[in-house]
């Protein structure tokens, strides 16, 4: 269970350098399709890089990100398969790092920068009237549904293909 949680805290690390990376470097509208409608609608697409390299170190973070998650998902299974897991112990490790990580996103991400730290509109102010007066970021209804039906969902599957191999 230590390494359930240790790889936990790695994907949300990794998840919090893509965000910073894609927020802050590479600044490409394309990234911010889960952001509500009506920010999406006021986002003007950056032309410029926020200062020279940006683009490259945005870029680098986002690809190191993307190895730190497959990684997680790597030793999470292979692991299971040195220990021998079943369905169940899978499932629990797929659900767990998932359910840390979704609390982690709708607190930390939806609620402190968004809300309270202003981190998005700071590099995004066109959007700051939207978030005016929210006090929750993100659409609570769609994060309760990944929470609780669409991450178990994927753990089992995930948990059932492992099982079986």
């Amino acid at each position: 269970m230590l390494l359930t949680l240790f790889l936990a805290v790695v994907f949300c690390a990794a998840i919090t350098l893509m965000l910073l990376s894609a927020v802050a470097f590479v600044q490409k509208k394309e990234f911010f399709s889960s952001a509500p409608k009506e920010a999406q609608a006021v986002i003007r697409p950056r032309e410029r890089e926020l200062f020279y390299g940006a683009h490259a170190i945005g870029w680098t973070l986002m690809g190191f990100s993307v190895v730190m998650i497959l990684g997680v998902g790597a030793v999470a299974i292979w692991d299971g398969f040195r220990r021998g897991y079943g369905f169940w112990q899978f499932f629990l490790r797929f659900v767990t790092i998932f359910t840390i990580y979704k609390l982690y996103d709708m607190v930390c991400f939806d609620y402190f920068l968004l809300i309270k730290f202003h981190f998005f509109q700071h590099y995004y102010p066109e959007v700051a009237p939207v978030y005016n007066g929210r006090k929750y970021g993100y659409n609570l209804k769609s994060q309760l549904l990944k929470l609780l039906v669409i991450f178990p969902a994927a753990s089992a599957l995930a948990a059932w293909i492992c099982a079986s191999l």
